[in-house]
């Protein structure tokens, strides 16, 4: 159910002592600090903080010391325990604990959303020389921006939705005939720069385009508007390191919703199984496909991509939704079910690539 990314070419399955024989060996001096980096500026602050508080629980079970760096606007608090918070100093990104000044050795990024997801944390990090998480600058702006992350994929081969890029305050914007021409009815409004669960609209008739539209600028002042796909949803999660990678299995989405919106997320108005009930030989093609995208992008750390797979049974054709590249790590998230059903443990897998930055 997972493939060593290395040789997903030929689709070998690894076993799990495999798997292990692949890891850095942990030493017992391993106390590295680690800041794990949530909050945010966008509607999916809170949803970030869960995520933060899942890794958190994951690390437990290393030998880390762990500290909850939460970011909200120019306000950066660490949680040192019992309710307490301290300032982060923004010169080293470090805080005081108990009068004494912790500096950490490693941030990881959970943050959905802008600064953590769309380059500018990574910026900051480059430039005090922290290691982090997630792609660096140039990949996550890229991703982030789901119109020219679909212009360049595109151009490599990838099947893209039709799409029609606005800005807010753009002087020649396309008519709603335009648009309806080019991507046809129905259609998914969204937020160009930010998530998938707010501001994101199934448009079925033209004279609801305008407020589909307005609701997407409140999220991101650029609107991105895809031809709707028919078909089964399903993503699929990847990690590389220096000497090794994983493709995880590929979880299968069902909601009785429009669509995979925030209830379908996070009110449990969804159906996910892991692994999807695919054929072997499209359940290869799709982590193959995950692969190359994740070389082609040059991604670091753990990304997940959603697809939608259209055509006939065992023959589908793999549509491109979007790249995760901080996608969400409660317990209950894609990647720990991914993870679980790999039979490998989250402890390992995030060790795996906080160590890779050292090695």
């Amino acid at each position: 159910y997972y493939i060593k990314a290395a040789e997903i070419s030929n689709h070998k399955t690894l076993t799990k002592n495999q798997y292990t024989a692949t890891r850095p060996p942990k030493t017992k001096e391993m106390k590295r600090i680690i800041a794990i980096v949530a909050g945010g500026d966008s509607s999916e602050h809170d949803v970030s903080l869960r995520s933060a508080q899942g890794i958190k629980s994951f690390l437990e079970e290393t030998e880390y010391v762990t500290y909850i760096v939460e970011i909200k606007g120019t306000k950066w608090e660490a949680h040192t325990g019992n309710g307490l918070r301290a300032k982060v100093d923004l010169n080293d990104f470090s805080f005081i604990d108990n009068g004494t000044k912790v500096k950490p050795d490693y941030a990881y990024i959970t943050i959905h959303g802008t600064p953590g997801e769309n380059g500018i944390l990574e910026g900051y990090f480059d430039l005090i020389k922290l290691p982090y998480s997630t792609s660096d600058v140039l990949v996550e702006a890229m991703t982030f921006n789901k119109f020219a992350l679909n212009q360049f994929l595109s151009a490599q081969g990838v099947n893209i939705a039709k799409s029609v890029l606005i800005r807010k305050g753009q002087a020649a914007r396309p008519t709603d005939k335009d648009i309806i021409n080019t991507v046809g009815l129905p259609c998914f409004v969204k937020p160009n720069a930010g998530g998938s669960s707010f501001g994101v609209t199934k448009v079925k008739h033209a004279e609801d385009l305008d407020t589909a539209i307005d609701k997407a600028m409140a999220e991101s002042p650029e609107v991105i508007i895809e031809s709707f796909m028919q078909g089964t949803e399903i993503t699929c999660g990847c990690y590389k390191t220096k000497t090794s990678g994983v493709v995880f299995p590929i979880t299968e989405v069902v909601t009785s919703n429009e669509f995979f919106d925030y209830n379908a997320k996070y009110n449990g108005q969804v159906k996910e199984i892991t692994p999807a009930r695919l054929s072997a030989e499209t359940t290869a093609r799709v982590q193959a496909e995950t692969s190359k995208i994740y070389d082609l992008l040059g991604c670091r750390g753990i990304i997940r991509i959603d697809y939608i797979l259209t055509g006939t049974q065992g023959n589908e054709q793999i549509n491109l939704l979007e790249i995760n590249t901080t996608p969400g790590m409660t317990a209950t998230s894609f990647i720990p079910q991914q993870v679980r059903a790999a039979g490998l443990k989250m402890s390992d897998v995030l060790s795996d690539i906080i160590e890779d930055s050292f090695c």
